[in-house]
């Protein structure tokens, strides 16, 4: 029996083009992209309206602004995906566990 290979995780940050929210959107995306790099199998910036700013991974949300109360700094939304997408990775000096 061989095992099924585990494609890896498909982040995608959707943004609002009316709020002038692309910058904010790519630059989350390169400090995704900095930490994660090669383990992501994609980052997608999707354009949106209705004032939206939400980043998945796999499909499942960790971030939205409208739940969360606006905008993750780079460090927590770094959490958040490692979280979802790679549980046991360290993400290095500046982490701190709460568990």
């Amino acid at each position: 029996m061989t095992t099924p290979e585990v494609s890896p995780p498909a982040v995608r940050i959707r943004y609002c083009t009316l709020c002038n929210w692309l910058l904010r959107a790519n630059w989350m995306s390169a400090e995704l992209l900095s930490t994660f790099g090669t383990e992501l199998g994609s980052l997608t910036l999707v354009p949106d309206t209705g004032g939206v700013f939400t980043v998945e991974v796999d499909g499942s949300p960790v971030w939205d602004r409208s739940v969360d109360g606006g905008f993750p700094d780079a460090a927590e939304l770094k959490r958040r995906v490692r979280d979802a997408a790679f549980p046991d990775r360290d993400l290095g000096h500046g982490e701190t566990r709460t568990s």
